[in-house]
């Protein structure tokens, strides 16, 4: 069964840093471009950042360029999202995706396998 599991979340204060990850299983992801992307309450869920398979080309989000930094290990199937400076705007539901033979995309309709999500919140 293929499986993207999320963790990291929580509660922060404005100014603080989170590290997001998420552990793939079922298959092998390394050839994957990986994503994550954001859903905020009462909003739809917009792209954050992505990396791709190599790791050698990356895509951020205007909101969260200079702040956010996306990276993954592929011997151990995970990415990351190291959260730095977060803003009480950056409070949503984090979902990881995988984009099988995909260059990076902020377009989720080509990521084909989702996560739960995990919730962030930064209080001001």
């Amino acid at each position: 069964q293929v499986q993207l599991v999320e963790s990291g979340g929580g509660l922060v204060q404005a100014g603080g840093s989170l590290r997001l990850s998420c552990a793939a299983s079922g298959r092998t992801f390394s050839r994957d471009t990986m994503g994550w992307f954001r859903q905020a309450p009462g909003k739809e869920r917009t792209f954050v950042a992505a990396i791709s398979w190599s790791g050698g080309t990356t895509g951020y989000a205007d909101s969260v360029k200079g702040r956010f930094t996306i990276s993954r290990d592929n011997a151990k199937n995970t990415v990351y999202l190291q959260m730095n400076s977060l803003k009480p705007e950056d409070t949503a539901v984090y979902y990881c995706a995988a984009a099988p033979g995909a260059v990076v995309s902020a377009r989720g309709g080509l990521y084909d396998y989702w996560g739960q999500g995990t919730q962030v919140t930064v209080s001001s």
